[in-house]
């Protein structure tokens, strides 16, 4: 079966999908998206990727492009037509096509473009990853999901010339912020918990958010703070997070080691609380079907 789009109101086959060449989202990197992960044919952390798209587009003052309970139908029905039980949604939304001109546009309509893929994810056993750290070049709003990814893109590339599977990316105060396409974690040796606090250096991950809960539900204790590199490299453990990876352990930062080089307890029980959560979420929303 070949895949299938949405662009627009349309269902239309993934080769066929395309958009104006005036279209924002292409000139100024002017719009934002949201990644969905399927689990058993059912998007994860719905309501809280819809929340954070809704405070994206309210924050550089895009319209939602269609009412939220139509978007819920669409995404949903994205991942029956894709016959996706493992993998990812995306969404994007741009202020829409207008001729090319900085000021934003009085009468343009969102463009709303979203696809679906299968995708295998690793299991609730996995193995340790590898990251390096490089300068955070980014805008200053990073709270923003915005489609402008070009920072992170080098980063990512920096990641794997390098051999590493993530970038963190380091403010000019010698701080952590948060991965090229993930949020930071460490818990230090005193089995505390630590990631950024949510403010406009990061990106507010949904993931984040839930590991938050189930963290406190575990009985860690917790900080959101700033972290440097050199507490980070001394850390008992180290983890990222997202929508693709859930927790994923780090065994190195740049050259020294995380650990024993496999996923700690405290990863290893956010990981499988994650798992579970997920395998809930399934069955609640099939029997609810």
């Amino acid at each position: 079966m070949s895949r299938i789009a949405y662009v627009n109101g349309r269902y239309i086959p993934h080769a066929d999908a395309s958009v104006h060449v005036e279209d924002r989202g292409f000139q100024f990197a002017d719009g934002v998206y949201e990644v969905f992960a399927v689990y058993k044919g059912v998007l994860i952390d719905e309501a809280g990727h819809l929340d954070r798209l809704e405070r994206s587009l309210g924050e550089l003052r895009i319209e939602m492009p269609v009412a939220r309970a139509a978007l819920v139908q669409i995404l949903r029905r994205m991942v029956r037509r894709n016959l996706v039980t493992e993998g990812l949604v995306y969404l994007q939304v741009t202020r829409g096509v207008a001729p090319r001109d900085f000021p934003f546009p009085h009468a343009a309509m969102p463009t709303l473009v979203i696809t679906a893929r299968n995708k295998t994810f690793p299991g609730r056993e996995v193995k340790t990853v590898r990251v390096i750290i490089t300068p955070d070049q980014r805008w200053a709003r990073r709270d923003i999901k915005t489609v402008a990814l070009l920072p992170a893109a080098l980063a990512k590339q920096k990641a794997r010339e390098a051999g590493a599977y993530e970038a963190w990316q380091v403010d000019d105060d010698g701080y952590v912020t948060e991965g090229s396409s993930s949020n930071a974690w460490i818990v230090t040796r005193d089995n505390v918990i630590v990631t950024r606090q949510s403010d406009h250096n990061i990106l507010r991950g949904v993931t984040r958010m839930a590991l938050l809960d189930f963290a406190d539900k575990n009985g860690f204790r917790l900080e959101e703070r700033a972290f440097s590199v050199t507490e980070a490299k001394q850390a008992k453990e180290a983890f990222l997070s997202s929508a693709s990876t859930f927790v994923m352990p780090i065994s190195q930062i740049d050259d020294v080691a995380i650990g024993n080089g496999e996923i700690g307890p405290v990863s290893k029980t956010l990981r499988l609380a994650y798992f579970d959560a997920m395998d809930q979420i399934a069955a609640t929303t099939r029997a609810g079907r």
